[in-house]
């Protein structure tokens, strides 16, 4: 079944167009890798994914739903609001940046998305915040607060927030970037347990060897369209084309 099918995207800011004709399509279980050169669109992708940037042209299927559209004239449309709350609550994303609120403490950081958007008891939106910091290895650290983690636990914990709504789909807009290589692997770690269990992923990265190890099928995006795509084997082996070769081998040097 697919799980995300994205036709002809584009997207532009006033006269710069950032994403150019981008189409694939995401199989339920699969992790996708995003890769390519700063400034190519991979996070403008994933925030049209998400509803953070509108998208100026293509079509949006998220779960089965029709998020994006072209009606009977032409013309690309977004879904009604329902549809699109729906789709939201479908899918998660997990920011480069943590994005947690600092006046909450982890716990609440969790629960205050199940409890105001799905309207869970308070108690049942709890004890699956603390099953899922047993699962993140941060069990003690449930009351303390954003400012108390390291980069590591801040990110686990919105790894956490971002699967206490029960997504069919998990998003990562490259999320070791803010970390110190020391607190990389931890991160790492989690996404290769829910890689393990079957959630449906899409990661942009820059961690290339985790790309390789992890994903079913990568994407190199450079200047806004899909310049290169396969499966890990293709891509980091002789197949690939010579442009995503010159790419790999930049990441090499460094």
């Amino acid at each position: 079944m697919a799980m995300l099918e994205v036709k002809n995207l584009s997207k532009s800011f006033g006269s710069t167009e950032v994403l150019k004709d981008i189409s694939f399509t995401v199989e339920k279980g699969e992790v996708w890798a995003i890769i390519g050169p700063s400034g190519s669109g991979k996070s403008t992708l994933l925030r049209c994914i998400n509803q953070l940037e509108k998208a100026s042209g293509g079509e949006i299927k998220v779960c089965g739903k029709d998020m994006l559209i072209k009606n009977e004239k032409g013309k690309t449309v977004y879904a009604p609001p329902s549809v699109l709350r729906d789709i939201r609550l479908n899918i998660g994303l997990v920011f480069q940046n943590f994005n947690l609120f600092p006046h909450m403490n982890v716990l609440r950081n969790i629960t205050e998305a199940p409890v105001r958007v799905l309207k869970r008891n308070r108690s049942e939106a709890e004890k699956t915040a603390m099953e899922l910091l047993g699962k993140m290895g941060l069990s003690d650290k449930a009351k303390a607060y954003p400012c108390e983690l390291s980069g590591g636990q801040q990110q686990r914990v919105s790894i956490a927030r971002a699967l206490a709504l029960n997504p069919e789909m998990l998003f990562f807009d490259e999320p070791t970037s803010a970390l110190d290589p020391e607190l990389t692997g931890e991160i790492l770690k989690v996404i290769k347990e829910l890689a393990a269990e079957g959630m449906t992923m899409v990661i942009v990265t820059h961690e290339m060897g985790f790309a390789r190890d992890v994903a079913d099928h990568i994407l190199f995006m450079e200047g806004g369209v899909i310049a290169d795509e396969g499966t890990p084997e293709k891509l980091f082996g002789e197949n690939a084309s010579e442009r995503t070769k010159q790419f790999l081998q930049r990441f090499k040097n460094n």
